[in-house]
C-alpha cells in the first residue's frame, strides 16, 4: 500500500480550482454558485471541524502520564535509631519508553491526514451536486421556453384553422384537436414549473441559503467538440483512493505505537520521611529526616492484549486493501460509463439537430399550402409533435452531456 505525502492531497485541492475554471467557461453564475457552496455548505464545514479535531489530538498525545503525589501520616509512629517517623511525602513520574510519544504523534497525524482527504472528497462531491442541479434547472427552463414557443405556434395554426372553417375547407374537429394539443402542452409546462421550484430548493439548500432565492441561469448551452478524456490509469491518484492509502498508513502507525506500548515504562520518584528527634539523646543523626530517591519499572507481563492488537491491525490492512481495490473497480466503471454516456449524448445532440432541420423544412412545405388555399391540419399536428420531440430530446442530450462531464470532472485528478 502506497504512502502518499500530504502534498499529493494538496494537489487534489488545486484540482478543485481547475474544475472551477472549467465551469467559468460555461457560466460565471455556476462558478459563483460553486464558490458560495464551498464556503457555506454545512457538510463541508462538518468535515473541516472533524479535521481540526483530529489535528488537535496531536497535542493531546504529547502528554506524559499523570504525576503521582502522596502524603501519609503515621498514626502509630514507628521508632528508629534516629527518632520516630511522623509523616511521609512521595512523588513519582512514569515515563513511556523511548519513541513512544513520537509514535503517538505520528499515529495522530496519520488520522488527521485521512480526515483532510475527507474534506477534498466532500468538496468534489459538492461541486458535482451543485453542477448537476444547475444543469437540471437549465434544462427545465429551456423546456418551458420550447413549450411556450410551441403553444404560440399552435395558436397561430388555430387562427389559420378558423379562417379555413369559415370558407369550408376545414372542420371544427381540426380546431378542437389544435386546442386539445395546446392544453396538453400547457399541462406539461405547469408540471415543469413545479419541478423547477423543487430543484431550485435543492440547489439553494446545497448553498445553505433560503430556498426561494432565484437562480440566475446561463442563456444557452450547446455541446462543444469532444476533447481528450482522462485514462482510467490516472484514477490511482483520486482522493477516494488516496483516502484508503491514508487509512492504511494510520494502521501501520497504530502497529508501531502498539509495539512501543508493550515496552516497559520507567519511573522516577522521591520519598521524604519526617523524623522527630529522640529526647535526652545527643548524637549526630538524631532527628535526621529520610530522603529516598526511587527508580521504578512497569513491565507488561501479560501481553495477550498487544498480540491481539497486532492481529487486528494485520486484518485491517487486508480489509483496507480489498476495499481500495473494490472502490477502484467502481470508479473505473463509473468513468467508463460517463465517457460512453457523454459520447452518446453528443451523438444524440447532433442527430436531433439534423431532425429539427428536416422537421422545419417539412413545416415550411405544409405551411406553403396555406397560400394555395389548402392545409392538412393532421400533418400540421404530426410535424409539430415531431418538432417538439426533437427539441426536448436535444435538451435532454445537453443535460446528459454536462451531467456526465460533471462526473468525469469528479473522477479527474
Amino acid at each position: 500500500m502506497k504512502n502518499y505525502p500530504i502534498k499529493i492531497v494538496v494537489q487534489t485541492s488545486v484540482m478543485l480550482c481547475t474544475l472551477l475554471i472549467g465551469f467559468k467557461v460555461q457560466s460565471q453564475d455556476l462558478s459563483s454558485l460553486i464558490e458560495e457552496g464551498l464556503k457555506n455548505n454545512p457538510e463541508i464545514q462538518k468535515f473541516e471541524i472533524q479535521h481540526a479535531i483530529s489535528a488537535e489530538r496531536v497535542n493531546e498525545v504529547q502528554m506524559l502520564p499523570n504525576s503521582e503525589f502522596a502524603v501519609g501520616y503515621f498514626v502509630s509512629e514507628p521508632e528508629t535509631r534516629t527518632g520516630a517517623q511522623r509523616f511521609k511525602v512521595s512523588a513519582k513520574q512514569m515515563l513511556p519508553w523511548f519513541g513512544s510519544i513520537t509514535a503517538r504523534e505520528k499515529y495522530a497525524h496519520s488520522l488527521a491526514d485521512a480526515k483532510y482527504v475527507d474534506i477534498v472528497i466532500a468538496k468534489r462531491k459538492l461541486i458535482a451536486a451543485i453542477s448537476q442541479a444547475y444543469y437540471t434547472l437549465y434544462t427545465n427552463r429551456a423546456k418551458q421556453k420550447v413549450l411556450d414557443e410551441n403553444i404560440q405556434l399552435l395558436k397561430t395554426y388555430e387562427t389559420f384553422g378558423l379562417t379555413f372553417v369559415e370558407i369550408g375547407k376545414a372542420s371544427a374537429v381540426d380546431i378542437l384537436r389544435l386546442q386539445m394539443r395546446q392544453n396538453e402542452l400547457d399541462q406539461l409546462k405547469k408540471v415543469l414549473a413545479q419541478q423547477y421550484v423543487a430543484e431550485q430548493t435543492t440547489l439553494n439548500k446545497l448553498l445553505n441559503r433560503d430556498k426561494s432565492i432565484p437562480i440566475v441561469l446561463v442563456d444557452k448551452l450547446s455541446i462543444p467538440p469532444v476533447t481528450n478524456l482522462m485514462s482510467s490509469n490516472e484514477l490511482s491518484l483520486h482522493p477516494e483512493l488516496i483516502k484508503y492509502d491514508k487509512l492504511y498508513q494510520s494502521v501501520v502507525q497504530s502497529e508501531l505505537l502498539n509495539q512501543k506500548e508493550r515496552a516497559p515504562m520507567i519511573g522516577f520518584g522521591l520519598d521524604y520521611i519526617n523524623v522527630d528527634q529522640r529526647p535526652n539523646m545527643n548524637f549526630s543523626d538524631n532527628g535526621k529526616d529520610i530522603v529516598m530517591p526511587m527508580v521504578a519499572v512497569s513491565i507488561p507481563i501479560f501481553t495477550k492484549k498487544y498480540r491481539s492488537q497486532t492481529k487486528q491491525n494485520q486484518l485491517q490492512q487486508q480489509e483496507i486493501t480489498a476495499e481500495k481495490q473494490a472502490r477502484m473497480n467502481a470508479l473505473e466503471t463509473a468513468l467508463e460509463k460517463a465517457i460512453r454516456d457523454r459520447n452518446a449524448a453528443s451523438i444524440s445532440y447532433t442527430t436531433q439537430g439534423k431532425n429539427l432541420a428536416q422537421a422545419s423544412s417539412a413545416k415550411e412545405i405544409v405551411l406553403k399550402n396555406y397560400e394555395t388555399g389548402s392545409i392538412d391540419f393532421t400533418d400540421v399536428l404530426d410535424i409539430q409533435e415531431l418538432q417538439l420531440k426533437f427539441q426536448i430530446n436535444q435538451l435532454d442530450a445537453i443535460r446528459t452531456y454536462y451531467e456526465q462531464t460533471t462526473i468525469i470532472n469528479y473522477l479527474s485528478n
